[in-house]
């Protein structure tokens, strides 16, 4: 009877379908990295900025896991290996558990060891937080320690005994500084060969993606944490109707236009019926043929495939079926098990599909992507950056597109950002208009999008105000130099010294009483015309109505004559632009026109 019991826990073991394993953390910590030392791979060579965009599946099965760590010989694992799916960082995270149930078993947290918590890495805390997902933290980039002594492959133990005093003092300090900023968000940590219970502290793993230091030492804590920890979890739906996530929908020569698929639940096989989303609807084609990519390779780049009849979860696959040429990436996969049942499934499709996880408002700009998670993840970065979206779509930017955007009248909202999408011939062409009003921003990085738009959003607001200074009557403040008068009159031309503020040609010049006593009509620097003079500049002025002598003098100080709603304008809207000197010549002359009336200007 206990045999027949253990029998059946083993046969039960065999089914556990495989954790899949987020990677999440700030841009450049080395997420990517991390995975390409475990793949053997060099995805980041082919990434935009090395950053990794797309997402991306990662099959590591549990033999590859004991070679590296040589640490399973003796336990019993019913976990069949780990699936990484490697993100372009925490918003694709959020939006596929957004979409189909909590994707994502595991995660690890990659932080730099050298440069600490970062923006991006607080955010996916807060992420890691909200969903309750088990994680650990890889404290990568150890190799960067100065003075570190590398250890190919090595266990963090090994390599850290060989390691200095001077080193291991450094090393002690940053991951103590990391378990302190861990623990003021309310996380209990330890580095994970010092942690007793695995239940009530997240371990922090000191890695390096580039020497493989310490990475056996990850996938061990994974695995046992899964073993430990997910058993009855990963057993659910392993052997119902197949559920995944279309990543990518592109043509494969002999095949046609395919699917990359993560199958996070059930199985899926040849012949099955499926449900996916198109721009026109739902569609149900019949699976042709189902690629695995060999076992350690990336699905994204990975060309050899190996044919299978039938795939459970969790996998990374490649579906080919006819007339999949519509299909939008992002689009959630669902095999049909009875035709009775296939439309409250497509309904079900249909439903998530349209339910994009953007929030719109009237005022705001245009997003156009590749995918949906994409979409939503730019989508996600610009609302926290406090950036409306008036519309988003998934597709390449069309002329219709470009028309669109045209219409609307604020330039700061005629803006449309295409993140990794093609733009159409006729769009080029209405861009190359020298009519066209509309700016785009295009790019394959999120955050440089972002920063592109934002940068681009901040000159236009300088040259606006500085288009509204030219405009406005600046504060001024001359004294005229004795023994330089010119000309008395018709006009006087005299010699002066600018005392504060700017000077500018065709203002109108006034007396300390407040009497005007004519307009300034020309500046010259030895000889040279000049249409301003700053504070400190000393220029000969020509000004059209005094005569010298009566009614102004040599060493006279005068102001130039500020209009009422100018005054207004720089005191409630420009005052931070002004420098300091002219914003005392602007409390001058304001205290002297408000003298006689104490509310002139406000």
């Amino acid at each position: 009877m206990a045999k027949k019991k253990k029998a059946e826990k083993e046969s039960e073991g065999s089914k556990i379908r495989t954790p899949i394993v987020c990677v999440l953390g700030h841009v450049d910590h080395g997420k990517t990295s991390l995975l390409d030392w475990i793949r053997g791979s060099s995805v980041v060579a082919g990434e935009a900025g090395a950053i990794t965009q797309h997402i991306g599946a990662t099959l590591v099965p549990l033999d590859a896991i004991a070679r590296m760590s040589g640490a399973l010989k003796n336990l019993q694992i019913n976990v069949p290996g780990l699936l990484f799916i490697d993100t372009p960082g925490h918003q694709a995270f959020t939006t596929l558990r957004a979409r189909g149930g909590a994707l994502a078993d595991m995660a690890i947290l990659v932080v730099d060891i050298n440069e600490g918590f970062q923006p991006q890495t607080i955010e996916a805390l807060e992420i890691l937080r909200t969903y309750r997902t088990p994680f650990v933290v890889a404290a990568t980039k150890i190799d960067r320690i100065h003075g570190w002594r590398v250890n190919q492959n090595a266990p963090f133990k090994t390599t850290f005994a060989t390691q200095g005093d001077r080193v291991k003092q450094v090393f002690e300090t940053r991951t103590y500084e990391l378990i302190g900023k861990l623990s003021e968000m309310g996380f209990n940590c330890e580095r994970f060969d010092r942690v007793s219970d695995f239940a009530r502290n997240i371990a922090i793993v000191p890695v390096s993606g580039i020497t493989g230091e310490g990475v056996p030492d990850l996938l061990m804590m994974l695995i046992g944490l899964a073993q430990r920890y997910m058993t009855d979890a990963l057993a659910v739906s392993v052997d119902g109707p197949g559920v995944g996530t279309v990543l990518e929908v592109k043509e494969e020569r002999g095949l046609g236009m395919t699917l990359d698929v993560i199958l996070y639940d059930g199985v899926i096989g040849v012949g099955d019926e499926i449900a996916v989303a198109t721009a026109e609807g739902v569609i149900n084609p019949k699976v042709r043929s189902l690629l695995k990519p060999r076992p350690m390779s990336e699905i994204l780049v990975e060309e050899k495939f190996e044919r299978v009849k039938s795939v459970t979860a969790a996998a990374g696959i490649k579906v080919s079926a006819p007339h999949l040429e519509g299909v939008i990436a992002g689009s959630p996969l669902r095999v049909i098990p009875d035709p009775a049942g296939r439309d409250a499934i497509n309904e079900e499709v249909r439903r998530e599909v349209e339910e994009i996880h953007v929030n719109l408002v009237d005022e705001g700009i245009f997003i156009k992507a590749d995918t949906i998670g994409a979409l939503e993840a730019l989508a996600k970065e610009l609302e926290d950056h406090g950036i409306g979206i008036r519309k988003a779509e998934v597709g390449p930017v069309s002329r219709h597109d470009l028309i669109e955007v045209g219409t609307v009248k604020d330039p700061f909202h005629a803006v449309l950002l295409a993140f990794n999408t093609p733009i159409l011939p006729d769009a080029v062409e209405i861009l190359k208009d020298p009519s066209n009003k509309v700016t785009l921003f295009s790019g394959d990085i999120i955050y440089r999008l972002i920063e592109d738009y934002t940068e681009w959003v901040k000159e236009q607001q300088r040259r606006i105000e500085a288009q509204r200074f030219e405009h406005i009557v600046l504060p001024a403040k001359i004294s005229i130099l004795e023994g330089c008068v010119f000309r008395q009159s018709n006009p006087a031309v005299v010699g002066v010294r600018v005392l504060g503020g700017k000077l500018r040609n065709g203002v109108y010049l006034v007396r300390r009483d407040g009497k005007r006593i004519g307009q300034l009509k020309n500046i010259q620097v030895r000889g040279e015309n000049v249409s301003e003079a700053e504070a400190g500049a000393e220029v000969a002025v020509s000004i059209e109505g005094p005569t010298i002598g009566r009614q102004i003098s040599e060493n006279d100080e005068l102001f130039a004559d500020i209009p009422e709603h100018h005054v207004k304008v720089l005191e409630k809207e420009m005052l931070g632009s002004l420098k300091p000197g002219m914003r005392e010549v602007l409390e001058e002359y304001t205290a002297m026109r408000r003298k006689d009336e104490p509310f002139w200007g406000k």
